[in-house]
C-alpha cells in the first residue's frame, strides 16, 4: 500500500490508462479576480506536478483533454495565447520529458493545428519517443465524434483497396484505426471543475471506463485529488457485465 497523508491506494491495483479533462482554469483566475490566461498557465504547472506523480506511481498513460475541437469556438485571443502557452511548455518541458524517461505522444486532427504548433510536436514526439516510462498523450483538437469518424474513413479505405473484409470488421478493427490505438484499455477518467459530462471525450473508450468527477478546478488539483481518485477507482467493483458473485 501506498499512503500519502490519509490517503492509501493499493500499487498492485492502478489504473493502468488515466485519462483527465482539466476543467475550470478560466474560472479558477475569475475566483482570484485574474485574467483567463493566468488559470491556463496555472493548468501548465498542474500538468507537470500530475505527470510527474503518475510517473512516480507507474501509470502506463496518461492521456490530457488538452484542446478541443470545440475550443475553436473561444475567442482568438485566448485561443492564440493556448496555442503560444502550448509551444512553450513543449519545449521547455522536454529535458524534464526526457529526464523523467516520460514518452511524449499527442491525438487528435494535429494536422490541422499551425505549422509552429505542429512542429513543437514532432520535436516533443522525436525527442522522447525512445523512453518507456509514462506515455503522456495530449488530446490537441480533438473530438471524440470525429476520432470514430476517421477511424471509420480508414477502414472503408482498406476495404475498397481489398486489404480488409467488410465481414470481418469488428469491435478490435475499429479499435486499432482509433487515434489510441497504441494505448491501453481506458480505466478510469477524472473530470475537474464540477461539470458532469464527457464532452465529447474519448467517446468509444469510455464503454467501460470508472468516471470520477471533482468540483476542484484543474489549476487546483493536487497528487491528493489524483491518490482520492484512484481510491474511489480501487474501491469499485468492476463487473463488465458480470454479477458480484462472478467477480468475486
Amino acid at each position: 500500500m501506498l499512503k500519502t497523508n490519509t490517503i492509501k491506494i493499493d500499487k498492485h491495483n492502478l489504473p493502468k490508462h488515466i485519462a483527465i479533462i482539466m476543467d475550470g482554469n478560466g474560472r479558477w483566475a475569475k475566483s482570484k479576480m485574474l485574467p483567463r490566461v493566468a488559470g491556463h498557465r496555472q493548468g501548465v504547472k498542474t500538468v507537470r506536478e500530475i505527470t510527474r506523480f503518475c510517473g512516480e506511481l507507474g501509470i502506463k498513460t496518461l492521456t490530457l483533454f488538452t484542446f478541443s475541437s470545440e475550443n475553436w469556438n473561444r475567442p482568438t485571443s485566448e485561443v492564440d495565447a493556448l496555442m503560444n502557452l502550448l509551444v512553450s511548455s513543449l519545449k521547455n518541458e522536454i529535458k524534464e520529458l526526457k529526464e523523467n524517461n516520460v514518452k511524449f505522444t499527442a491525438i487528435g486532427r494535429i494536422e490541422k493545428l499551425s505549422v509552429k504548433v505542429q512542429m513543437g510536436i514532432k520535436s516533443a514526439v522525436e525527442s522522447t519517443q525512445d523512453n518507456t516510462g509514462l506515455n503522456l498523450n495530449l488530446a490537441l483538437n480533438y473530438g471524440g465524434r470525429q476520432e470514430i469518424v476517421d477511424a471509420f474513413k480508414q477502414i472503408a479505405s482498406e476495404i475498397q483497396k481489398g486489404n480488409i473484409d467488410i465481414n470481418n470488421v469488428d469491435e478490435l478493427t475499429i479499435e486499432q484505426n482509433l487515434y489510441t490505438s497504441f494505448c491501453p484499455e481506458l480505466d478510469l477518467l477524472v473530470r475537474t471543475g464540477a461539470e458532469s459530462r464527457v464532452s465529447n471525450f474519448l467517446l468509444w473508450q469510455l464503454a467501460y471506463s470508472e468516471l470520477v468527477m471533482t468540483d476542484v478546478f484543474w489549476p487546483a488539483f493536487t497528487k491528493n485529488d489524483l491518490l482520492m481518485a484512484i481510491q474511489d477507482y480501487q474501491n469499485r467493483e468492476r463487473r463488465f457485465g458480470q454479477t458480484s458473485e462472478q467477480v468475486k
